[in-house]
């Protein structure tokens, strides 16, 4: 079975590099860091990764909610947020934009690992 490939969206590059770092140990292909919501969408159209982990505070025009929302209507990759805040405006935004599940900063690896295997054999479920 060939690895699930994750894009990783996440404008501090320490934070970037450790989530990619942790998704490659588990056994995952992270091929890019997005570091800004438009950066993010033209890796997701070149790469067609299975799944999106996805700060919501980013640098740009666009959050992390508004670029899930556009994924969401691109396609059916899911996003998985990861987030150190979440105010009830942004939660009702996020909730809006049909995300997997959120994960807090600082994140535990088990979590993680835990929340993208569910993400990801619910996609394998409705393919």
């Amino acid at each position: 079975m060939a690895k699930a490939t994750i894009v990783i969206v996440e404008d501090d590059a320490i934070v970037g590099a450790d989530i990619q770092n942790t998704l490659e140990r588990l056994g995952y292909d992270a091929p890019a860091i997005a570091v800004s919501a438009e950066e993010a969408l033209k890796r997701i159209e070149e790469i067609q990764p299975d799944l999106v982990v996805m700060d919501i505070i980013l640098q740009g025009e666009m959050d992390g909610i508004d670029a899930a929302a556009e994924i969401h209507t691109r396609s059916n990759i899911r996003v998985v947020y990861l987030t150190a805040y979440m105010d009830e405006e942004r939660l009702r935004r996020a909730k809006a934009a049909g995300p997997f599940a959120y994960i807090p900063k600082p994140f535990e690896e088990k979590e993680l690992a835990s929340t993208i295997e569910k993400a990801l054999s619910k996609t394998q479920r409705e393919s």
